[in-house]
């Protein structure tokens, strides 16, 4: 908002107009100023209006209030003019970011703006239930392709209730709001901590909407660098404990063969290429170059993505949704170079079942009751990644191992693949590109792994031990 100190306000200007139809003859009262040289006006139909307008102007000017230079208001009357709710500001934060979020950021978006409301309801009687008011936040008003149809019959009471009954964007002033919408961001719906990453994710979202109040004008300065608040720490390196040895990682592939054998050969992208699995379901035939000779090294040319996210949030209307590479353009290509052990195992599987219709090596191909089922275009689902998984942890591991972080889900695959890339002394430029990270991001992540510093520290310490004589007459270190 600009500002200005010039101020010049005239004399209240009578207007009479001639007699209507009726035979009435109408009077107006305009009020006119002036700011930084630029002249305002306002009509009154009373001069009693006129005059208390006009009053509130020169008291301002007196007071030393600085006038906005675009509606020539003193700058409370002109906030109070631009006031908007945090409802209505989220609202506008999410039709900016959604034409080009991703269907998975989108449903972030609208979880982390959802707890944010809730957080800054007004405490009024009449209040549909919690619930209630969850379900039409999240699945209408930070939504916005279902916003484009009407409102749902069931969700229409919330929904009005929630048009002005969310605090105003200007009472984000206050500390102790802003502290309490913070200290929500922290909670799961059971009340109990969130997870770090949970709650530094919806923290930037929310981060989000409140400075685009600032660039639109109706906030003067981000609420949140007014209190002191530390998100939890978060941790982006990978756990050693979850990271698979390459027993464990041979014993884990023959629980997929055991379990679900048409799946063995998509956790092995992950294991053995480092494939996300987003980026394994994507994989076609066609993308898998194959080695020049048997046992040899083969190629995987990866250029997108396929992520679950639901109906109701994708453009097209279909539950999964097709993306580029993560950090790169639409039409970018990673190669990853694929292992002879990989290629063992993509044959086989391309041998076994063929890939679906539209070339893509992993669909779904089992019914109810897991019976199996011609291929289809389909990808595999979630779900059926996930009791795949487990089932074939189950079967590889022992009863300790399935107790400890070990391998919990299938992306600590990939962590497993990269360490040991790092560990073998590859060039951590390489290993990010094979990896489709930043070296920035690698270097966090993994950065135990990458030169071996504790092993060969251990190394060198155990060379220097000195050999004595036991109390048997062996031969041992001290």
């Amino acid at each position: 908002m600009n500002t200005s100190y010039d101020v010049q306000v005239y004399k209240i200007e009578v207007r009479k107009y001639a007699p209507t139809s009726s035979g009435k003859a109408r009077t107006s009262y305009r009020v006119r100023w002036a700011v930084s040289g630029r002249k305002f006006g306002d009509t009154f139909k009373t001069k009693g209006l006129a005059e208390s307008f006009r009053s509130k102007l020169i008291v301002a000017q007196r007071e030393g209030t600085a006038f906005d230079t675009t509606t020539g208001l003193p700058e409370p009357m002109a906030r109070a003019l631009n006031a908007r709710s945090w409802h209505q500001q989220a609202i506008a934060y999410v039709d900016l970011k959604w034409p080009r979020a991703s269907a998975k950021h989108r449903k972030d978006i609208a979880e982390a703006l959802t707890t944010a409301t809730l957080a800054l309801l007004s405490p009024r009687r009449g209040a549909p239930p919690t619930e209630e008011i969850r379900r039409a936040l999240y699945r209408w008003s930070f939504n916005k392709g279902r916003r484009a149809t009407d409102r749902p019959e069931e969700l229409a009471t919330a929904l009005h209730w929630l048009e002005s009954n969310t605090a105003d964007l200007s009472s984000l002033s206050d500390p102790a709001l802003t502290r309490k919408l913070l200290d929500a961001l922290a909670l799961r719906l059971d009340g109990k901590a969130a997870a770090a990453s949970t709650v530094h994710r919806k923290r930037a979202i929310v981060s989000g909407a409140l400075r685009y109040a600032v660039e639109t004008g109706h906030l003067s300065t981000h609420p949140f660098e007014r209190v002191t608040w530390k998100t939890p720490k978060l941790s982006t390196e990978v756990d050693r404990r979850a990271v698979v040895n390459q027993g464990q990682g041979q014993r884990l592939l023959i629980g997929f063969r055991q379990t679900t054998p048409e799946l063995e050969a998509l956790f092995g992208t992950m294991y053995w290429a480092a494939l996300r699995p987003e980026e394994s379901l994507n994989l076609l035939d066609s993308e898998y170059e194959r080695p020049r000779e048997k046992g040899g090294w083969g190629r995987l040319h990866l250029t997108g993505a396929l992520s679950e996210a639901g109906t109701g949030w994708t453009d097209t209307g279909d539950a999964i949704e097709k993306r580029g590479l993560k950090h790169r353009a639409d039409n970018a290509v990673r190669e990853v170079p694929a292992a002879p052990p990989l290629c063992a195992l993509l044959d086989r599987h391309i041998e076994q079942w063929p890939p679906g219709p539209n070339g893509r090596l992993f669909v779904t191909r089992r019914g109810p009751g897991g019976i199996y089922v011609a291929a289809k275009s389909r990808p595999v689902t979630r779900n059926a990644i996930g009791t795949a998984f487990h089932k074939a942890r189950a079967a590889a591991f022992t009863p300790i191992e399935q107790a400890s972080p070990l391998a919990r889900r299938p992306y600590d695959l990939r962590a497993a693949c990269v360490s040991y890339w790092l560990s073998r002394g590859i060039s951590p430029a390489l290993v990010a590109r094979w990896a489709g990270h930043s070296i920035k991001v690698l270097l966090e992540i993994y950065a135990s792994w990458i030169f071996g510093e504790e092993a060969a520290a251990m190394k060198r310490i155990e060379e220097g031990f000195e050999l004595f004589p036991d109390d048997a007459g062996n031969i041992r270190p001290t």
